[in-house]
């Protein structure tokens, strides 16, 4: 596995700067990401008239997990947006701590993702915005956020998703992507996708950002996401409290490589990746369709780094779909108030995605593997929110009826409270190896990549993974230097 090409193609780099001067672009750097208080004050002014989900340039400075949790008009805060679970809910004693996605742009952090994968092509001008169409396959979000970030950077785009996915996705994207391809199946049909962008390959305008083989998404998160969670962690702790772990289900994986971030600054802790039940790829190299809208499966994304995962849990999908209705539902929210959470709690229970819930429930399973006590924090990560999937809930009550109180109390009782340390797995040296080996049959035998790169993987982190986050640098120096040519930001 190299690292990412930063190598500059000249006639598409003139090509970008004259787009981004007709459109009033000026690029975010990384570390204003990390820290919004980098960012020019003539640009946090006018976010404070513009909205969260606005069509505008000056969005992509709110590609950030720190923005204020306002609709329009937000600016930044030090302490990361997230939902706390109780104990009166989780049933186990320590912290859970989720940091939430819904105040991106977009109401998903795979606006993030996407950008760390546009953003070096674009100012390196390999991606020619005059020439090139960005093709965002995705299992639903990262193609949303994808198509939302060339619609700021005034690229077309093309949006690959499976058919499967949620109404409200669609009909977000048919408002925003150039063009929209429905692959056949749902979460875990990755295949159908992957198969879908070798068919456009073929012409040389589609340029394809992968986000479960572009090493943009892991340096993102591991520099913007691990940051945000640390800061998370210190700034909420209490005394004698210890980062115990962090548990991320895998969708691209790129997420964990935010705990990659994490295990370094807290050498102690466990990072925990999670998978559907359904398809137990990474538990027992299984396969099948499931619910947990927001992961992909059937196949190890290229840019998980597996060696530096300790353990694999899997959630059955039942369990986040009932769980999503308890939390979105009067009723449910009325009984969540019989258990003691205030107003405000209860409404950022609505911040809880179907994915976002199967990672609170992979701390929950964890924190009960490890008998973790008020000691301890474990910390994961909502990718988007409950707004992406009312059709759900409207779907479950249909199937279901008419929610109750007594509906409520069962689904808490028997879909959280009631989890068990089944269908987990501590993984040892030769495990993490099994899990490794799989990328062969995906990415070495049908997506062209290398064996030498696959083992360099494994063998060689400093080359590798090491390298590729330490690139952030090396980017921020590049798209201050766009900027610069582009005049704008001097202009301000």
């Amino acid at each position: 596995m190299s690292k990412i090409d930063l190598t500059i193609n000249k006639e598409g780099l003139l090509h970008n700067i004259q787009k981004a001067k007709e459109n009033n672009i000026i690029i975010p750097t990384i570390a204003q990401m990390q820290n919004p208080d980098l960012i020019p004050e003539k640009i946090k002014e006018k976010l404070t008239h513009t909205g969260l989900w606005d069509v505008d340039p000056v969005n992509l400075f709110r590609i950030s997990w720190h923005n204020e949790a306002k609709e329009s008009g937000g600016l930044y805060q030090k302490t990361p947006n997230y939902v706390e679970i109780p104990s009166s809910v989780s049933g186990v004693p320590c912290r859970i701590l989720a940091m939430s996605g819904k105040w991106f742009p977009t109401g998903c952090h795979k606006v993030g993702a996407s950008f760390g994968c546009l953003a070096p092509r674009l100012v390196t001008g390999q991606f020619d915005a005059t020439y090139h169409h960005a093709v965002w396959p995705s299992t639903g979000n990262y193609c949303r956020g994808g198509a939302f970030n060339s619609k700021l950077l005034a690229c077309d785009s093309v949006a690959i998703l499976p058919q499967d996915m949620s109404k409200e996705r669609f009909d977000w994207l048919k408002t925003i992507a150039g063009q929209i391809i429905a692959t056949p199946g749902c979460e875990s049909n990755v295949k159908e996708i992957f198969d879908k962008t070798w068919e456009l390959k073929q012409d040389p305008s589609m340029m394809i950002f992968n986000q479960f083989a572009e090493m943009g998404n892991p340096l993102w998160h591991y520099n913007v996401t691990g940051y945000a969670l640390s800061d998370l962690f210190e700034n909420v702790k209490k005394p004698g409290q210890r980062l115990a772990g962090a548990c991320f289900t895998s969708g691209s994986a790129g997420t964990m490589s935010a705990g990659d971030l994490l295990k370094e600054r807290y050498p102690g802790m466990k990072l925990a990746v999670g998978e559907a039940l359904q398809c137990p790829t990474i538990l027992d190299n299984g396969f099948g369709g499931h619910r947990i809208e927001g992961i992909g499966d059937k196949h190890i994304p290229w840019v998980h780094n597996v060696k530096n995962t300790d353990m694999v849990i899997d959630i059955d999908d039942e369990d986040s779909q009932r769980l999503l209705r308890l939390f979105n539902c009067k009723e449910g929210q009325a009984y969540l108030k019989s258990l003691g959470l205030s107003d405000e709690q209860i409404e950022k229970f609505t911040w809880m995605g179907i994915s976002g819930i199967a990672n609170v429930l992979c701390c929950i399973k964890f924190a009960k593997f490890y008998e973790l006590t008020e000691d301890d924090v474990v910390v994961t990560v909502l990718t988007d929110s409950a707004v992406m999937y009312k059709s759900r809930v409207e779907e479950l009550n249909e199937m279901y009826g008419a929610y109750s109180a007594q509906a409520a109390e069962l689904d808490h009782n028997l879909h959280m409270l009631n989890l068990k340390t089944d269908s987990m797995l501590e993984l040892t040296y030769p495990e993490r190896k099994r899990v490794h080996n799989l990328k062969y049959y995906t990415w070495v035998e049908q997506q062209g990549m290398s064996v030498e790169d696959l083992n360099a993987q494994w063998y060689d982190t400093k080359n590798t993974w090491d390298a590729v986050h330490a690139q952030a640098k090396e980017l921020d120096e590049l798209i201050n230097a766009f900027n610069d040519e582009v005049g704008l930001l001097k202009a301000l």
